[in-house]
């Protein structure tokens, strides 16, 4: 594990049905975070195809290690030499109907070094909301992580924050990453309320990015991509729009709050 500073960077996107009109917003984001210096970046859940329905991208489904989204973020990685976690793309699943929810891991070479997908499906009906996503998702099985110069990173999706017994199962990480489409209703109840309890109850950064803004098919997601530390301080935030936050991995930070408060070897059970 490195003692420097690691500087990371999460992109908000508002992503439309057109994935072309995604890869140029992803392009130029990525491009800015490259420019202020970051060596990580995360993209958003949803971030290449924000379909009219939930079915259309089932129609962009992609084969494992086959398909032009996988090979745009293998560019984009080699490109501006960074590791860059694909927040999610609909991959290939065993059945016709539907599709994993898939996040996928490049190193600064574009070689793909870990796979993700997403075991926590999310279900929510509230007045006009209705949202299920095993309707066209299929479930993901296996908790992943990947070794990163900074210390273990952990994947999750969205739904996965509101489950803590999926971030002990990753084991010791520096990082954890949390791409994301929270919609308004339940981002502006809960999302920085449980980014900050996973910092705080893993002593670990949490870095989350997420779709942010009104989107042509009506949805409305909250934004609010941040970086949180160690202790569950606030190190970035942006609430709405396209954009980025960045920010450090500060190895002596982390190491700081596990001296001071040794809470992870407290554990009993």
């Amino acid at each position: 594990m490195t003692q420097q500073a690691f500087k990371v960077a999460a992109i908000q996107m508002v992503s439309t049905p057109e994935v072309e009109q995604n890869f140029a917003s992803a392009a130029r984001l990525v491009a800015q975070a490259a420019q202020q210096g970051a060596q990580l970046v995360l993209l958003p859940e949803y971030w290449p195809i924000m379909g009219m329905h939930e079915r259309d991208k089932l129609g962009h489904a992609e084969r494992d290690e086959a398909g032009r989204i996988q090979g745009f973020m293998a560019q984009l990685a080699r490109e501006h030499k960074l590791w860059l976690i694909g927040g999610t793309l609909p991959m290939a699943a065993a059945s016709d109907n539907k599709v994993l929810n898939t996040s996928l891991v490049y190193d600064p070479e574009g070689r793909r070094v870990a796979r993700y997908d997403k075991i926590h499906l999310f279900n929510f009906v509230k007045g006009e909301e209705n949202y299920d996503e095993a309707r066209t998702i299929e479930y993901g099985t296996e908790v992943k992580t990947f070794e990163a110069p900074f210390g273990r990173v952990g994947l999750s999706v969205c739904y996965d924050l509101r489950f803590p017994e999926l971030y002990r199962a990753m084991g010791d990480c520096a990082l954890i990453v949390m791409p994301a489409a929270f919609t308004h209703t339940t981002g502006n109840a809960h999302w920085e309320t449980l980014l900050r309890a996973r910092a705080i109850e893993n002593q670990c950064y949490v870095l989350a990015s997420a779709q942010g803004g009104k989107h042509v098919n009506g949805r409305r997601t909250w934004g609010h991509s941040m970086l949180v530390d160690p202790w569950g301080e606030i190190v970035s935030v942006l609430p709405e729009g396209e954009g980025l936050v960045i920010g450090d991995i500060d190895p002596h930070r982390l190491q700081y709050v596990r001296e001071s408060l040794p809470a992870l070897r407290h554990r009993k059970l």
